[in-house]
């Protein structure tokens, strides 16, 4: 056991100093002046409205504009952990994903063929500004749970719904959010895990705790910008790799892992990838919960949830409100296309690749070097050799998701 713990940091501070071998001086810079940006746009957002009143501090003293608001409706809800989240599941099932982002008539739509006939999901927003947000704003309130008070009255209600949103939001936002941001940091960067979340919390509680909800509503524009620019970046990229869209179908269909579990199908890509609308019965997404089962989900998240009200009663007035809803319902589309086809494009590109310990390791090599794996047990030893193949993959994946075969 110790023995494996030690080669197991070993080989992860080899990995460290090997990623950070790869970065220059520039990327240095790149990297400080985002965290510098960050901040300066925090304190900068947090001098422009009066923090002293409690409209000022939780809604930037309801005189926000309505693109700042729009985008930071479309980052609060596409955070660090979409972003690995839609790629990876991209990867591995195909675009029926989009459908957390959009909402579909139940009409057949294959991207394989280029025909769509939907209606964004995003719909819920439009919602939210012309139907949830005058009610909201009538009954004068800051916070949610403010309003369940005054609609029923007591205040028991109010502390269950605001402690209920709270852990809801530690426990299913926030750290997924961190454990995802850091470890993208620590893939990229090299840095420690610990670390890495440590400075995401500290640069954010320097202006998010002083500016209020201006910092956050600023600094989330800022975010959306550098989130777009840099998933197109990525897009035109890993097309160019495949040679366009007209191979990605063909290059996604092709791209089975080296590693496989024997007697079952769940390594291979999906039939339906390039599908959004799927069998209700046998299929992985079906089309039924997509359409009808998201919306209900889509309702309380959009329209009830505190993060994202709250934004929308920082507007100047009802119309800054309603265009900042349209414009995130604009930029909900973009994700299928800029997270979630990098993804698959990258199981196309690095079919033979696979995560352990958060870091990328060619699959071969580590099923035949494994120090869980006997000398004498390596296939190329063996008589029967594709027979212990099979085993010795078994096992591996055995291990890798922790006792149980997937």
């Amino acid at each position: 056991m110790g023995g494996s713990r030690t080669q197991t940091m070993e080989r992860n501070a080899t990995i460290t100093r090997s990623l950070m071998a790869q970065f220059n001086i520039s990327d240095i810079i790149v990297i400080v002046a985002y965290f510098v940006l960050n901040v300066a746009v925090g304190i900068w957002s947090s001098c422009r409205v009066s923090r002293n009143t409690l409209s000022g501090y939780f809604l930037a003293g309801r005189n926000m504009a309505w693109w700042p608001i729009g985008a930071s409706l479309f980052a609060s809800s596409e955070g660090s952990g979409l972003f690995i989240g839609l790629a990876g599941t991209g990867a591995a099932g195909g675009i029926a994903v989009a459908g957390f982002e959009w909402n579909f008539n139940p009409t057949e739509i294959n991207c394989s063929e280029l025909q769509y006939q939907t209606q964004p999901a995003t719909f819920i927003l439009l919602a939210l500004a012309w139907i949830f947000v005058p009610v909201y704003i009538s009954s004068g309130i800051v916070t949610m749970p403010e309003y369940l008070q005054r609609r029923f009255g007591g205040e028991r209600i109010q502390m269950y719904l605001s402690g209920l949103s709270l852990l809801l939001s530690v426990f299913t936002k926030i750290s997924t959010d961190l454990y995802s941001g850091a470890l993208f940091v620590q893939v990229c960067l090299g840095w420690n895990l610990y670390l890495s979340t440590v400075l995401m919390l500290v640069v954010t509680a320097m202006y998010t705790i002083a500016g209020g909800l201006a910092a956050v509503i600023y600094t989330d524009a800022l975010q959306t910008v550098i989130m777009i620019v840099g998933a197109i970046v990525l897009t035109i990229t890993a097309f160019n790799e495949i040679g366009g869209y007209q191979n990605l179908e063909k290059a996604y269909a092709s791209a089975i892992p080296a590693l496989v579990v024997p007697n079952t199908t769940c390594h291979l890509p999906r039939a339906d990838a390039m599908h959004l609308f799927r069998d209700p019965v046998s299929g992985d997404l079906p089309w039924t919960g997509m359409t009808f089962g998201l919306t209900i989900l889509a309702a309380w998240y959009w329209c009830t949830d505190q993060v994202i009200v709250q934004r929308s009663l920082s507007a100047k007035n009802l119309s800054h409100a309603k265009a900042g809803s349209i414009l995130a319902s604009y930029l909900k589309m973009l994700p299928m296309i800029f997270i979630i086809m990098p993804g698959m494009i990258s199981r196309a590109l690095y079919p033979g690749r696979c995560q352990d310990n958060h870091h990328p390791w060619d699959v071969q090599e580590q099923v035949y070097t494994s120090p869980h794996i006997k000398e004498k047990d390596n296939p190329q030893n063996s008589e029967n050799s594709e027979k212990l193949g099979a085993t010795v993959n078994r096992n591996t994946v055995y291990r890798r998701h922790g006792g149980q075969i997937s």
